[in-house]
């Protein structure tokens, strides 16, 4: 019985790592213009110099980071 206690140990150890990351989903810590400096930074100068169109990985990967930072975009 010793070994089953054992596993379950190891078993919480591991999602409120997991969880604590979800619980900041749901509330942004910073605005959303604050946010994902870097991919903003690229999803922008990518947007003036070919246009929207031709930068939607970068546009998705600005959003990927925002929710992330716990923003529903």
């Amino acid at each position: 019985m010793t070994g089953m206690s054992d596993q379950p140990e190891k078993n919480v150890l591991i999602p409120p790592a997991i969880s604590e990351p979800s619980k900041a989903e749901t509330k942004p810590k910073k605005r959303i213009c604050c946010a994902c400096p870097d991919t903003k930074k690229l999803r922008d100068e990518c947007i003036v110099e070919h246009g929207e169109s031709a930068c939607t990985k970068w546009i998705e990967a600005h959003k990927m980071c925002l929710r992330a930072e716990g923003f529903n975009v």
